[in-house]
């Protein structure tokens, strides 16, 4: 059985089409399926278009979260929930192209544990977004000692093994696509062309764009502690060279004001550095306590699938 896994929000006109095209797909696998709906706290009408796909198809399969918990937690949720010996991720907008699943599963036949979709084009994008998206990518896969794949999202196909690895995860701050690299396993690539959206505007945020990334550096990497203690190594080093500096204007070139040299060691260089380093130990501190409250990742509302299916 193939498990499809796509995470909604806002994305009620989406739903028909794409649950076609994944149908379609997913028949010239020869297997059988379900398709696992997971609606983050959408606020139109997608919870009751899938509900009512729901009553027509027993393969389709839905999740309703109580709120808004983010995209990463609603593929964690169809991951712990899905039944498949093999799990498609794909999100509902229609950007990824799911003509790709037969050949991703085919792929996986050949002895590969992890498919991902690798991307070429990104019609539709904005350039910003693209630039922004590039460089990620190769900062994070810099600061990182595991190979996360460049140009890569969350389109993907895995098999059980590595589901039931990526359960056995129970950090908050869940940057999919980052830990099943550093599980390992045979892993390759299907690349294509990103489409535009189907319909609507798209729901990742600057904002969240910037939380996904602070999740991918944070969770894979202590650089930002070393850059801070280097950071501090350096202001040490250049407030020294302040100091030879102001001594030598006050005795040599007589020509200083009183106060001033205290004033900018202490404060520029110091102060700054102090705050640098505050803010990037604050991150982790805040993380492991977010781990250590452990609060369950999300609240089911509403959910057809019965317990003796997990």
């Amino acid at each position: 059985m193939i498990s499809v896994i796509v995470p909604v929000f806002n994305e009620e006109k989406n739903i028909l089409p794409l649950f076609e095209r994944i149908e379609n797909s997913l028949n010239k696998t020869k297997c059988t399926y379900e398709i696992i709906y997971i609606n983050d706290g959408s606020r139109d009408n997608t919870f009751s278009t899938i509900k009512n796909l729901a009553t027509k198809y027993d393969f389709v399969k839905y999740i309703n979260f109580s709120r808004n918990f983010g995209h990463q937690i609603a593929v964690s949720a169809g991951l712990d929930l899905c039944i498949g010996s093999e799990a498609v991720i794909i999100d509902a907008d229609g950007q990824d192209p799911p003509e790709l699943i037969p050949s991703m599963f085919d792929k996986l036949n050949e002895g590969f544990e992890i498919v991902y979709a690798r991307r070429n084009k990104r019609k539709g994008e904005s350039g910003f977004k693209i630039f922004t998206a590039k460089v990620f990518y190769r900062i994070l896969s810099r600061l990182t000692t595991i190979d996360i794949p460049l140009d890569t999202g969350d389109f993907r196909i895995i098999k059980r093994k590595v589901i039931d690895q990526i359960k056995n995860m129970p950090e908050k701050q869940k940057f999919l696509r980052g830990q099943m690299a550093w599980l390992g396993f045979r892993q390759t690539s299907i690349e294509y062309d990103r489409n535009e959206r189907l319909s609507g505007k798209t729901n990742y945020t600057i904002r969240k764009m910037l939380r996904l990334a602070t999740d991918g550096i944070t969770s894979f990497s202590n650089f930002p502690l070393r850059l801070a203690t280097i950071s501090g190594f350096l202001c040490a080093f250049a407030g020294f060279l302040l100091i030879l500096y102001t001594l030598y204007s006050r005795y040599i070139l007589k020509d200083y004001e009183k106060g001033w040299s205290s004033l900018m060691i202490t404060i520029v260089f110091l102060g700054g550095i102090q705050l640098i380093g505050i803010g990037i130990i604050g991150e982790y501190i805040s993380r492991i306590y977010d781990n250590i409250r452990n609060r369950p990742l999300y609240i089911v509302d509403e959910t057809n699938i019965k317990k003796t299916e997990k």
